[in-house]
Protein backbone atom coordinates (compact mmCIF):
# COMPACT_ATOMS: atom_id res chain seq x y z
CA UNK A 1 0.00 0.00 0.00
CA UNK A 2 1.36 3.85 -0.90
CA UNK A 3 1.71 5.81 1.65
CA UNK A 4 -0.48 9.18 1.59
CA UNK A 5 1.56 12.24 0.31
CA UNK A 6 -0.56 14.94 0.61
CA UNK A 7 -4.05 13.79 2.11
CA UNK A 8 -5.92 10.32 3.71
CA UNK A 9 -6.59 8.16 0.58
CA UNK A 10 -10.02 6.03 1.12
CA UNK A 11 -11.73 2.93 0.37
CA UNK A 12 -13.64 0.12 2.17
CA UNK A 13 -13.82 -3.51 2.94
CA UNK A 14 -14.90 -4.58 -0.71
CA UNK A 15 -18.58 -5.85 -0.05
CA UNK A 16 -21.52 -3.61 -1.38
CA UNK A 17 -25.63 -4.04 -1.29
CA UNK A 18 -26.41 -5.30 -4.62
CA UNK A 19 -29.06 -3.62 -6.60
CA UNK A 20 -32.59 -4.90 -6.92
CA UNK A 21 -32.25 -5.65 -10.72
CA UNK A 22 -28.90 -8.16 -9.62
CA UNK A 23 -30.89 -9.41 -6.50
CA UNK A 24 -34.20 -10.95 -8.70
CA UNK A 25 -31.70 -13.05 -10.69
CA UNK A 26 -29.56 -14.42 -7.24
CA UNK A 27 -32.72 -14.74 -5.38
CA UNK A 28 -33.45 -17.31 -8.39
CA UNK A 29 -30.01 -19.02 -8.33
CA UNK A 30 -30.02 -19.54 -4.64
CA UNK A 31 -33.36 -21.07 -5.28
CA UNK A 32 -32.09 -22.90 -8.33
CA UNK A 33 -34.83 -21.35 -10.45
CA UNK A 34 -34.52 -21.31 -14.28
CA UNK A 35 -33.37 -17.67 -15.39
CA UNK A 36 -31.87 -16.14 -18.38
CA UNK A 37 -28.31 -16.39 -18.01
CA UNK A 38 -27.07 -13.70 -21.28
CA UNK A 39 -29.95 -11.47 -19.25
CA UNK A 40 -28.23 -11.99 -15.92
CA UNK A 41 -24.85 -11.41 -17.39
CA UNK A 42 -25.58 -8.36 -18.59
CA UNK A 43 -27.16 -7.31 -15.50
CA UNK A 44 -24.29 -8.07 -13.88
CA UNK A 45 -21.79 -6.32 -15.84
CA UNK A 46 -23.59 -3.11 -15.49
CA UNK A 47 -24.66 -3.56 -11.87
CA UNK A 48 -20.55 -3.50 -11.40
CA UNK A 49 -20.03 -0.31 -13.63
CA UNK A 50 -23.09 1.19 -11.53
CA UNK A 51 -21.10 0.30 -8.22
CA UNK A 52 -17.72 0.94 -9.76
CA UNK A 53 -19.20 4.56 -10.83
CA UNK A 54 -20.78 5.22 -7.24
CA UNK A 55 -18.23 4.64 -5.97
CA UNK A 56 -15.69 6.96 -7.84
CA UNK A 57 -18.67 9.68 -7.15
CA UNK A 58 -18.69 8.96 -3.27
CA UNK A 59 -14.90 10.07 -3.33
CA UNK A 60 -13.35 6.31 -2.23
CA UNK A 61 -9.81 6.33 -4.23
CA UNK A 62 -9.61 2.53 -4.11
CA UNK A 63 -12.71 0.31 -4.88
CA UNK A 64 -13.91 -2.61 -5.80
CA UNK A 65 -16.24 -4.24 -7.57
CA UNK A 66 -18.93 -4.40 -4.67
CA UNK A 67 -18.60 -8.91 -4.78
CA UNK A 68 -21.01 -9.03 -6.91
CA UNK A 69 -20.00 -11.58 -9.08
CA UNK A 70 -20.25 -14.27 -5.98
CA UNK A 71 -22.61 -16.14 -5.53
CA UNK A 72 -22.38 -16.79 -2.10
CA UNK A 73 -21.11 -15.76 0.64
CA UNK A 74 -17.66 -13.62 1.20
CA UNK A 75 -15.70 -16.80 2.39
CA UNK A 76 -17.69 -19.69 1.39
CA UNK A 77 -17.72 -18.18 -2.50
CA UNK A 78 -14.35 -20.60 -2.81
CA UNK A 79 -16.05 -23.45 -2.11
CA UNK A 80 -16.92 -23.53 -6.03
CA UNK A 81 -13.43 -22.77 -6.69
CA UNK A 82 -11.83 -25.81 -5.11
CA UNK A 83 -11.26 -29.41 -6.03
CA UNK A 84 -11.43 -31.73 -3.70
CA UNK A 85 -14.03 -30.77 -1.96
CA UNK A 86 -17.92 -32.13 -1.43
CA UNK A 87 -20.70 -30.88 0.94
CA UNK A 88 -22.99 -32.88 3.23
CA UNK A 89 -25.85 -32.06 5.15
CA UNK A 90 -24.86 -31.01 8.39
CA UNK A 91 -26.44 -33.78 10.72
CA UNK A 92 -27.46 -33.38 14.37
CA UNK A 93 -24.44 -34.25 15.91
CA UNK A 94 -22.47 -32.05 13.56
CA UNK A 95 -24.78 -28.93 14.62
CA UNK A 96 -23.39 -29.13 17.92
CA UNK A 97 -19.29 -28.38 16.79
CA UNK A 98 -18.36 -24.97 18.49
CA UNK A 99 -16.93 -23.60 15.10
CA UNK A 100 -20.26 -24.22 13.34
CA UNK A 101 -21.24 -20.91 11.93
CA UNK A 102 -24.74 -20.47 13.07
CA UNK A 103 -25.54 -21.99 16.70
CA UNK A 104 -23.86 -21.67 19.66
CA UNK A 105 -21.61 -19.21 21.10
CA UNK A 106 -21.51 -17.45 24.02
CA UNK A 107 -23.58 -14.48 22.67
CA UNK A 108 -26.23 -16.87 21.59
CA UNK A 109 -26.05 -18.25 25.55
CA UNK A 110 -26.36 -14.73 26.76
CA UNK A 111 -29.15 -13.67 24.51
CA UNK A 112 -31.16 -16.29 23.54
CA UNK A 113 -34.72 -14.14 23.25
CA UNK A 114 -32.91 -11.99 20.82
CA UNK A 115 -30.95 -14.46 18.55
CA UNK A 116 -34.69 -16.51 18.21
CA UNK A 117 -35.79 -13.00 16.80
CA UNK A 118 -32.99 -12.22 14.83
CA UNK A 119 -32.20 -15.65 12.96
CA UNK A 120 -35.98 -16.06 12.25
CA UNK A 121 -35.52 -12.03 9.93
CA UNK A 122 -32.46 -12.35 9.17
CA UNK A 123 -31.69 -16.04 8.30
CA UNK A 124 -34.97 -16.39 6.66
CA UNK A 125 -33.37 -17.47 3.38
CA UNK A 126 -31.26 -19.52 4.65
CA UNK A 127 -31.10 -23.00 2.85
CA UNK A 128 -30.66 -26.54 5.02
CA UNK A 129 -26.95 -25.94 6.66
CA UNK A 130 -24.35 -28.10 4.81
CA UNK A 131 -20.55 -29.10 6.03
CA UNK A 132 -17.60 -28.93 3.46
CA UNK A 133 -16.13 -32.55 3.41
CA UNK A 134 -12.34 -32.86 1.92
CA UNK A 135 -12.53 -35.83 0.17
CA UNK A 136 -9.21 -35.50 -1.80
CA UNK A 137 -6.02 -33.12 -2.55
CA UNK A 138 -6.93 -29.21 -2.77
CA UNK A 139 -6.33 -27.58 -5.59
CA UNK A 140 -7.87 -24.36 -7.28
CA UNK A 141 -10.59 -24.65 -10.42
CA UNK A 142 -11.87 -21.39 -9.92
CA UNK A 143 -10.05 -19.57 -12.52
CA UNK A 144 -12.64 -18.60 -15.16
CA UNK A 145 -15.30 -17.44 -12.22
CA UNK A 146 -12.19 -15.36 -11.18
CA UNK A 147 -11.27 -13.80 -14.47
CA UNK A 148 -14.76 -13.04 -15.20
CA UNK A 149 -14.96 -11.06 -11.91
CA UNK A 150 -11.63 -9.59 -13.11
CA UNK A 151 -13.05 -8.26 -16.64
CA UNK A 152 -16.66 -6.85 -15.16
CA UNK A 153 -14.11 -5.14 -12.26
CA UNK A 154 -11.68 -3.13 -15.54
CA UNK A 155 -14.68 -2.43 -17.78
CA UNK A 156 -16.12 -0.51 -14.72
CA UNK A 157 -12.35 1.18 -13.92
CA UNK A 158 -12.27 2.21 -17.72
CA UNK A 159 -14.75 4.78 -17.04
CA UNK A 160 -13.63 6.37 -14.09
CA UNK A 161 -10.87 8.15 -12.67
CA UNK A 162 -9.36 6.58 -9.31
CA UNK A 163 -6.77 5.85 -7.82
CA UNK A 164 -7.05 1.86 -7.48
CA UNK A 165 -8.96 -1.20 -7.30
CA UNK A 166 -8.91 -4.14 -5.12
CA UNK A 167 -10.95 -7.78 -5.30
CA UNK A 168 -11.46 -9.33 -1.75
CA UNK A 169 -10.52 -12.95 -1.12
CA UNK A 170 -10.58 -15.43 1.39
CA UNK A 171 -8.07 -16.56 3.68
CA UNK A 172 -7.29 -19.96 4.89
CA UNK A 173 -8.95 -19.75 8.06
CA UNK A 174 -12.54 -18.15 6.51
CA UNK A 175 -12.53 -20.75 4.16
CA UNK A 176 -13.34 -23.87 5.13
CA UNK A 177 -13.62 -23.34 8.85
CA UNK A 178 -15.91 -26.44 10.01
CA UNK A 179 -14.60 -28.78 7.24
CA UNK A 180 -14.62 -32.61 7.92
CA UNK A 181 -11.46 -33.85 6.94
CA UNK A 182 -11.42 -37.31 5.15
CA UNK A 183 -7.97 -36.64 2.67
CA UNK A 184 -5.71 -34.96 4.97
CA UNK A 185 -3.71 -36.24 8.23
CA UNK A 186 -3.82 -33.51 10.35
CA UNK A 187 -5.12 -29.90 10.11
CA UNK A 188 -1.69 -28.36 9.69
CA UNK A 189 -1.34 -30.48 6.54
CA UNK A 190 -4.60 -29.82 5.38
CA UNK A 191 -4.34 -25.81 5.97
CA UNK A 192 -1.16 -25.32 3.91
CA UNK A 193 -2.77 -27.49 1.12
CA UNK A 194 -5.53 -24.79 1.36
CA UNK A 195 -2.94 -22.23 1.47
CA UNK A 196 -1.53 -23.54 -2.03
CA UNK A 197 -4.72 -23.83 -3.64
CA UNK A 198 -5.55 -20.17 -2.59
CA UNK A 199 -2.14 -18.82 -3.35
CA UNK A 200 -3.26 -18.90 -7.34
CA UNK A 201 -6.14 -16.52 -6.94
CA UNK A 202 -4.16 -14.15 -4.98
CA UNK A 203 -2.17 -14.36 -7.46
CA UNK A 204 -4.00 -14.21 -10.56
CA UNK A 205 -5.73 -10.68 -8.79
CA UNK A 206 -2.01 -9.08 -8.75
CA UNK A 207 -1.17 -10.02 -12.02
CA UNK A 208 -4.06 -8.71 -13.68
CA UNK A 209 -3.07 -5.25 -11.92
CA UNK A 210 -5.14 -5.22 -8.85
CA UNK A 211 -4.58 -5.36 -5.13
CA UNK A 212 -5.60 -8.07 -3.12
CA UNK A 213 -7.64 -7.78 0.10
CA UNK A 214 -7.55 -11.08 2.52
CA UNK A 215 -10.76 -11.36 4.49
CA UNK A 216 -10.25 -13.19 7.67
CA UNK A 217 -13.48 -13.16 9.92
CA UNK A 218 -13.28 -16.20 11.46
CA UNK A 219 -10.26 -15.99 13.22
CA UNK A 220 -11.09 -13.08 15.98
CA UNK A 221 -14.79 -14.50 15.59
CA UNK A 222 -14.54 -17.94 16.47
CA UNK A 223 -12.92 -16.43 19.39
CA UNK A 224 -16.54 -16.44 21.55
CA UNK A 225 -17.19 -20.03 20.04
CA UNK A 226 -14.06 -21.76 21.82
CA UNK A 227 -13.19 -20.11 25.05
CA UNK A 228 -14.46 -21.09 27.07
CA UNK A 229 -13.72 -24.62 26.82
CA UNK A 230 -10.21 -23.22 25.20
CA UNK A 231 -8.22 -21.23 27.05
CA UNK A 232 -6.81 -17.83 25.50
CA UNK A 233 -3.24 -19.65 25.06
CA UNK A 234 -5.20 -22.54 23.48
CA UNK A 235 -7.00 -20.27 21.15
CA UNK A 236 -3.90 -18.21 20.27
CA UNK A 237 -2.04 -21.73 19.36
CA UNK A 238 -5.10 -22.29 17.16
CA UNK A 239 -4.86 -18.77 15.44
CA UNK A 240 -0.79 -19.00 14.91
CA UNK A 241 -1.37 -22.14 13.10
CA UNK A 242 -3.93 -20.27 10.89
CA UNK A 243 -1.42 -17.17 9.82
CA UNK A 244 1.08 -19.53 9.07
CA UNK A 245 -0.87 -20.67 6.68
CA UNK A 246 -2.20 -17.39 5.24
CA UNK A 247 1.49 -16.21 5.09
CA UNK A 248 2.39 -19.64 3.49
CA UNK A 249 -0.38 -18.65 0.86
CA UNK A 250 1.09 -15.22 0.33
CA UNK A 251 4.28 -16.19 -0.06
CA UNK A 252 6.12 -14.24 -3.21
CA UNK A 253 3.48 -12.06 -3.54
CA UNK A 254 4.22 -8.30 -3.17
CA UNK A 255 3.78 -6.40 0.14
CA UNK A 256 2.27 -3.38 -1.36
CA UNK A 257 -0.13 -4.99 -3.14
CA UNK A 258 -1.74 -7.11 -0.45
CA UNK A 259 -4.44 -5.91 2.61
CA UNK A 260 -5.25 -7.95 5.40
CA UNK A 261 -9.32 -7.27 7.17
CA UNK A 262 -10.42 -8.77 10.46
CA UNK A 263 -13.77 -8.31 11.69
CA UNK A 264 -15.75 -9.92 14.74
CA UNK A 265 -18.44 -10.87 12.95
CA UNK A 266 -20.45 -8.44 10.25
CA UNK A 267 -24.31 -9.01 12.37
CA UNK A 268 -25.97 -5.94 14.52
CA UNK A 269 -25.72 -8.02 17.58
CA UNK A 270 -24.28 -7.64 20.98
CA UNK A 271 -20.73 -8.89 20.70
CA UNK A 272 -20.59 -8.78 24.23
CA UNK A 273 -17.53 -11.87 24.06
CA UNK A 274 -15.48 -10.82 21.42
CA UNK A 275 -11.75 -10.95 21.67
CA UNK A 276 -10.14 -7.98 22.91
CA UNK A 277 -8.12 -6.59 20.50
CA UNK A 278 -4.97 -6.14 23.04
CA UNK A 279 -4.92 -10.17 22.67
CA UNK A 280 -4.76 -10.92 19.18
CA UNK A 281 -3.07 -7.54 17.88
CA UNK A 282 0.52 -8.93 17.90
CA UNK A 283 -0.88 -12.42 15.66
CA UNK A 284 -2.59 -9.50 13.06
CA UNK A 285 0.84 -8.14 12.72
CA UNK A 286 2.54 -11.59 11.94
CA UNK A 287 0.75 -11.43 8.46
CA UNK A 288 2.75 -10.40 5.62
CA UNK A 289 0.31 -8.06 3.74
CA UNK A 290 0.73 -4.15 3.16
CA UNK A 291 -2.00 -2.91 5.40
CA UNK A 292 -4.44 -4.17 7.99
CA UNK A 293 -7.89 -3.53 7.81
CA UNK A 294 -10.05 -3.72 11.25
CA UNK A 295 -13.65 -2.44 13.18
CA UNK A 296 -12.97 0.66 14.85
CA UNK A 297 -16.29 2.62 14.92
CA UNK A 298 -18.55 0.23 16.03
CA UNK A 299 -19.40 0.73 19.95
CA UNK A 300 -17.89 -2.32 21.23
CA UNK A 301 -14.40 -1.81 19.46
CA UNK A 302 -13.91 1.70 18.79
CA UNK A 303 -12.01 2.34 22.26
CA UNK A 304 -9.36 0.19 21.19
CA UNK A 305 -7.57 2.87 18.73
CA UNK A 306 -5.89 3.05 22.32
CA UNK A 307 -4.40 -0.07 21.66
CA UNK A 308 -2.57 1.13 18.77
CA UNK A 309 -0.19 3.29 21.25
CA UNK A 310 1.77 0.56 22.75
CA UNK A 311 1.69 -1.12 19.58
CA UNK A 312 4.99 -0.80 17.22
CA UNK A 313 3.30 -0.76 13.58
CA UNK A 314 6.22 -1.90 11.11
CA UNK A 315 7.64 0.60 8.87
CA UNK A 316 6.65 -0.73 5.48
CA UNK A 317 2.95 -1.09 6.75
CA UNK A 318 -0.17 1.08 6.92
CA UNK A 319 -3.90 0.61 8.86
CA UNK A 320 -7.04 0.59 7.53
CA UNK A 321 -9.13 1.67 10.40
CA UNK A 322 -13.12 0.96 10.07
CA UNK A 323 -14.35 4.34 10.54
CA UNK A 324 -17.92 4.16 9.52
CA UNK A 325 -20.01 1.34 11.01
CA UNK A 326 -21.81 -1.49 8.71
CA UNK A 327 -24.69 -2.30 11.36
CA UNK A 328 -26.34 0.36 11.43
CA UNK A 329 -28.13 2.81 9.33
CA UNK A 330 -26.82 6.15 11.54
CA UNK A 331 -24.98 7.69 8.90
CA UNK A 332 -21.95 9.33 10.56
CA UNK A 333 -21.05 13.02 10.89
CA UNK A 334 -17.60 13.42 8.68
CA UNK A 335 -16.57 15.86 11.80
CA UNK A 336 -16.81 12.39 13.76
CA UNK A 337 -15.09 10.10 10.86
CA UNK A 338 -12.32 13.24 10.71
CA UNK A 339 -11.63 12.70 14.46
CA UNK A 340 -11.60 9.04 14.58
CA UNK A 341 -8.70 9.81 11.79
CA UNK A 342 -6.74 11.86 13.33
CA UNK A 343 -6.46 9.73 16.34
CA UNK A 344 -4.73 7.28 14.60
CA UNK A 345 -2.65 9.65 11.95
CA UNK A 346 -1.38 10.98 15.86
CA UNK A 347 -0.35 7.82 16.62
CA UNK A 348 1.04 6.17 13.66
CA UNK A 349 1.46 9.20 11.05
CA UNK A 350 -0.73 10.92 8.66
CA UNK A 351 1.06 8.60 5.65
CA UNK A 352 0.22 5.96 7.30
CA UNK A 353 -3.58 5.66 7.60
CA UNK A 354 -6.12 5.11 4.96
CA UNK A 355 -10.07 5.66 5.91
CA UNK A 356 -11.80 2.25 6.03
CA UNK A 357 -15.37 0.99 6.90
CA UNK A 358 -15.75 -1.63 9.52
CA UNK A 359 -16.45 -4.91 6.94
CA UNK A 360 -18.31 -4.96 3.99
CA UNK A 361 -21.99 -3.71 3.76
CA UNK A 362 -23.49 -6.94 2.33
CA UNK A 363 -22.11 -9.80 3.49
CA UNK A 364 -24.07 -11.95 0.79
CA UNK A 365 -25.69 -11.58 -2.27
CA UNK A 366 -29.27 -11.53 -0.34
CA UNK A 367 -27.68 -10.31 3.18
CA UNK A 368 -27.52 -6.55 3.01
CA UNK A 369 -26.45 -5.01 6.39
CA UNK A 370 -28.16 -1.47 5.82
CA UNK A 371 -30.17 0.23 3.14
CA UNK A 372 -28.58 0.70 -0.06
CA UNK A 373 -28.82 4.25 -0.61
CA UNK A 374 -27.58 4.76 3.62
CA UNK A 375 -24.41 3.26 2.43
CA UNK A 376 -23.86 5.48 -0.34
CA UNK A 377 -24.17 8.49 1.96
CA UNK A 378 -22.13 6.62 4.34
CA UNK A 379 -19.30 6.75 2.22
CA UNK A 380 -19.67 10.37 0.95
CA UNK A 381 -19.55 10.81 4.81
CA UNK A 382 -16.34 8.86 5.06
CA UNK A 383 -14.44 10.63 2.07
CA UNK A 384 -15.95 14.17 3.59
CA UNK A 385 -14.24 13.15 7.00
CA UNK A 386 -10.62 12.05 5.40
CA UNK A 387 -11.23 15.87 3.42
CA UNK A 388 -11.54 16.92 6.76
CA UNK A 389 -8.65 15.34 8.35
CA UNK A 390 -6.34 16.03 5.69
CA UNK A 391 -6.98 19.51 5.66
CA UNK A 392 -6.10 19.73 9.08
CA UNK A 393 -3.11 17.29 8.78
CA UNK A 394 -1.10 18.93 5.71
CA UNK A 395 -2.36 22.73 6.89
Amino acid sequence: MARNTDRIRTTHVGSLVRPAALIEYLRKIADNEPYDKGAYEACLTGSVAEAVRRQAEAGIDIVSDGEYGKSVNWAFYVHRRLQGLERRPLTAEEAKDPMNIVLGGRDREAFPEFYAEYDARVLRNASAPVRPVVTGPLSYCGQAELQHDIKNLKAGLAKVKVEGAFLPVVAPASALPNAKLEHYRDEESFLFALAEALRDEYRAIIDAGLDVQVDDAFLPYVYEKLVPPMTLAQYRRWAELRIAALNHALEGLPLERTRYHICWGSWNGPHMFDVPLKDIVDLVLRVNAGAYSFEAANPRHEHEWKVWKDVKLPDDKILIPGLIAHSTNVVEHPELVAERLLRFAGIVGRERVMAGTDCGFSQSPLAGRVHRTIMWAKLKSLAEGARIASKQLWN
